[in-house]
């Protein structure tokens, strides 16, 4: 299984939000609710920014603390060290905000996130290999499971009735595909 990236995008800065600098960030709404959590963002400017001078692999862009970040209407409103202003955060307009995966909140038991999903291998409950997992596409009900194998593409939905375990260091999801999918 490919291991987890160490950074993940989070979301978008799409604009401004106020005078004191806060970035309105939009993303996959399960990765936005996570924001709150975070404490350490790294953001890269969508153009030439004096701050980006660090190199995360491909990336350049630099590392910031986050002061505060909220939910507000669907995006996430955050702010960060060094973005003090509206025209600080205005200068960061569509710049790209990562988390490092070790930056993560902890999730309960059973949950998690979709970078440590993708790449499972999917099977069914005698064993027999079904495809892999390549997306998860959140839903208003429950997340969907992209799972691509040499046929084409399937659909499953993330619910308990279908999804029978879950193992991240065997690399497998098992599953009981419902009839007429």
């Amino acid at each position: 299984m490919p291991r987890a990236p160490s950074l993940i995008e989070l979301g978008r800065v799409t604009r401004g939000h106020g005078i004191r600098g806060e970035l309105k960030v939009d993303g996959a709404p399960a990765l936005i609710e996570a924001l709150p959590g975070i404490k350490r963002v790294v953001i890269v400017p969508a153009s030439p920014h004096p701050r980006a001078t660090e190199h995360f692999g491909a990336l350049v862009g630099f590392a910031a603390r986050v002061r505060q970040c909220r939910l507000h209407q669907g995006a996430a409103l955050l702010l960060a060290d060094g973005v003090d202003t509206r025209n600080d955060a205005e200068a960061l307009r569509g710049a790209r905000i990562h988390v490092r995966t070790s930056d993560l909140p902890r999730l309960d038991a059973g949950e998690y996130y979709a970078h440590d999903l993708i790449g499972l291998r999917v099977i069914d409950v005698a064993g027999a290999e079904i495809g892999e997992l390549a997306d998860v596409l959140a839903t208003g009900a429950n997340d969907v499971y992209v799972v691509r194998s040499a046929d084409g593409e399937r659909l499953l939905p993330a619910i308990e009735s279908v999804v029978r375990a879950i193992d991240l260091a065997a690399g497998t999801m098992t599953v009981i595909i419902p009839e007429g999918l």
